[in-house]
């Protein structure tokens, strides 16, 4: 099975789905039933959100290896370095390692006091994605991919900075980058000229969350720090049922698809939310 990185070379538009770890029962039948329809539409490849405190980070690396084990899909596990050390890290490493996951996608994570605290770099730990990617790197034959940010990173507010990090973090050994969740395609291509400027040459992915929920997306829209249009908004409040938001979202969401795969993409990345049905909607619509 080619790795992700070489997969983006021979493969454009790629298709690939993020999950999060159940934290019970009902929440595996759901992540497996997910996965199982998902797993219909022969995507790429498939990613699995971290938790850096102990319960969460063995629910994490499980799920990555259910998937890893149950599936034809090439399969990646995300890494973080909030509250944890070098030490920590490695192991987590290392449980990828042997439950034969060798794609990383690296990050800093959000704080632990949530995206507004201030970062506070653990003592034994590493201070940011780059230092991460350097590490998942020296530790053994890893693919590595990596976060980039559309709207700015929201604890910065700065492009040109995030273009330079970018620079920094394939400098450091990353062979790919999925973006944090937006909703203008414009904010794309000004992404990946700000990149190419500062010497980022890497694929970037643009990272799709399908709006089914008004709520959950301005939460998220929140937490990101992504702008939700203004426009869309709108026609989401203007909806009277909760099928009619769904409607409206997933229009959006293939709507925005098409004008970025136009743009150059070199493929999607969708933010299931451990759910199929809107996804494999938009995808099926697309005929990727």
């Amino acid at each position: 099975m080619p790795d992700i990185a070489a997969r983006l070379r021979q493969r454009q538009p790629t298709v690939s789905f993020e999950f999060f770890p159940p934290k019970d029962a009902a929440a595996q039948t759901q992540l497996e039933a997910a996965i199982k329809e998902l797993e219909l539409l022969r995507p790429d490849f498939i990613s699995v959100t971290y938790g850096a405190s102990g319960s969460t980070r063995e629910r994490t690396i499980a799920a990555t290896e259910f998937i890893q084990r149950r599936t034809s899909v090439a399969t990646m596990g995300h890494l973080t370095v909030v509250g944890q050390s070098r030490a920590e890290i490695a192991g987590a490493l290392g449980a990828y390692a042997a439950a034969g996951v060798r794609h990383i996608l690296a990050l800093r994570g959000d704080p632990e006091g949530g995206p507004s605290a201030p970062w506070r770099t653990h003592p034994q730990g590493l201070a940011n994605a780059t230092e991460l990617v350097r590490m998942v790197k020296q530790a053994g034959d890893f693919t590595v991919g990596v976060a980039a940010f559309p709207d700015a990173h929201p604890e910065r507010r700065d492009f040109a900075l995030d273009a330079r990090i970018l620079a920094e973090k394939q400098a450091a050994g990353a062979q790919f980058a999925i973006t944090q969740l937006f909703f203008g395609a414009h904010k794309y291509p000004e992404l990946v000229e700000r990149a190419r400027a500062a010497g980022a040459t890497l694929p970037i992915i643009p990272g799709i969350m399908p709006v089914t929920n008004l709520g959950q997306i301005e939460r998220f829209a929140a937490l990101s720090g992504a702008e939700l249009p203004p426009e869309l908004v709108a026609s989401l409040r203007a909806a009277e049922t909760p099928e009619a938001v769904r409607a409206i979202g997933i229009a959006h969401a293939a709507a925005l698809s098409r004008e970025l795969l136009a743009a150059g993409a070199p493929g999607l990345h969708f933010f299931t939310q451990n759910r199929s049905k809107a996804t494999a909607e938009i995808v099926r619509q697309l005929e990727l």
